[in-house]
């Protein structure tokens, strides 16, 4: 189990990042999450066994204190996008990080991300793609069922 633990930093301690945290560290990785705001590091579960960094991730010192330099996979998940895709830059371009991730909220951000070698999940366009989904199957569920 723990031959596959990787290490990974969490921009952002909301609610997404929060839960991802928790999953992850829950699975058995070495687990960093930084965010601005001490509060929102409360959210993480108590069985969370990693680091709670308070502090600003687009200050070189911080990503310094996270060890990003060691991580595997750096997730941005903070409310800006802006924020998300300089974090991500700088962990690939400076640190090196080998698989970084940010969230997107602009549909239109994605090509940029994609095209500095950055995935992206945009919960504008997973969400939209569900509901075209769900009108094209007629109001019948995932599964094919009615609700």
């Amino acid at each position: 189990m723990m031959k596959n633990s990787r290490y990974i930093v969490v921009v952002g301690c909301g609610r997404l990042g929060s839960h991802l945290a928790n999953c992850l560290s829950r699975d058995g990785n070495s687990v960093v999450v930084i965010d601005r705001v001490e509060m929102t590091l409360n959210d993480l579960s108590p069985d969370f066994s990693g680091f709670r960094i308070n502090g600003d991730a687009t200050h070189m010192a911080v990503l310094k204190e996270a060890k990003l330099k060691n991580a595997d996979v750096l997730i941005a998940t903070t409310h800006e996008d802006n924020v998300n895709l300089m974090v991500a830059q700088v962990a690939k371009k400076i640190f090196h990080v080998p698989h970084v991730l940010a969230r997107v909220f602009d549909p239109k951000r994605e090509e940029v991300y994609a095209q500095l070698g950055i995935d992206t999940i945009c919960p504008t366009s997973v969400a939209a793609g569900m509901f075209l989904q769900a009108v094209a199957n007629g109001g019948k569920g995932q599964n094919g069922t009615s609700p």
